[in-house]
């Protein structure tokens, strides 16, 4: 089998996985959202805007994180092992910084409780993506990935591991394509915005108050 066909393989395998990946936080996504309708945060609307606030820096912090990520990976993740910048500290920082957005997603409820619990099952959700990925990765690069996997923790960054290289080859179209995908995560702000009018209104009875 000759290098050109292995990588489209690889390539095409990748792509399933990242399918794969989508349409896992698209029904977490609509599950959250549908349980969130009849939920509300505790406390006065003063503590209510303050997470709220943290959680736009949340989601700025996963949007810029995921194109950091991006700058290094973007079209070499099915080719070689990235093992500098964001991927020398953790394996899958992609995934920090989206479970990261996804917190600030549910700061948008005004609840601390519901911050932590979105970031808790995105970094869930993930975790079995990532099972998947590690599998494949691991039948293409073999003892390469698996050196890199004893050295690099899978999840929680270890900063004091941290190197990078000092030139890049960058492809501007997935870097636009990343930022694109990100600002969803916005969408958060003016949907929660729609429930809070709507719950107020006694439209859409509230069930559960969270702190």
């Amino acid at each position: 089998m000759s290098t050109q066909h292995q990588s489209s393989e690889a390539v095409l395998s990748l792509s399933h996985f990242q399918f794969f990946r989508r349409v896992v936080l698209g029904i977490l996504i609509i599950i959250a959202f549908m349980i969130l309708l009849f939920v509300r945060s505790a406390g006065g609307q003063e503590r209510h805007d303050l997470v709220e606030a943290i959680g736009l820096s949340l989601i700025v912090i996963g949007i810029v994180g995921r194109m950091w990520c991006t700058l290094y990976i973007g079209g070499r993740k099915s080719v070689e092992i990235v093992e500098f910048g964001p991927y020398s500290v953790t394996r899958n920082p992609l995934y920090v910084f989206s479970s990261i957005a996804a917190a600030g997603v549910g700061a948008q409820t005004g609840s601390l409780i519901l911050t932590a619990f979105f970031f808790i099952a995105c970094a869930g959700a993930f975790h079995v993506v990532i099972r998947r990925e590690e599998r494949f990765l691991e039948g293409t690069f073999g003892e390469t990935y698996r050196i890199y996997c004893s050295r690099v923790p899978r999840f929680w960054p270890a900063p004091r591991l941290y190197r990078d290289q000092a030139t890049l080859t960058v492809s501007t179209r997935r870097i636009y394509s990343t930022f694109g995908d990100g600002l969803i995560f916005f969408v958060a702000k003016p949907a929660f915005e729609a429930v809070e009018y709507f719950q107020d209104a006694g439209t859409i009875p509230i069930a559960l108050l969270l702190f």
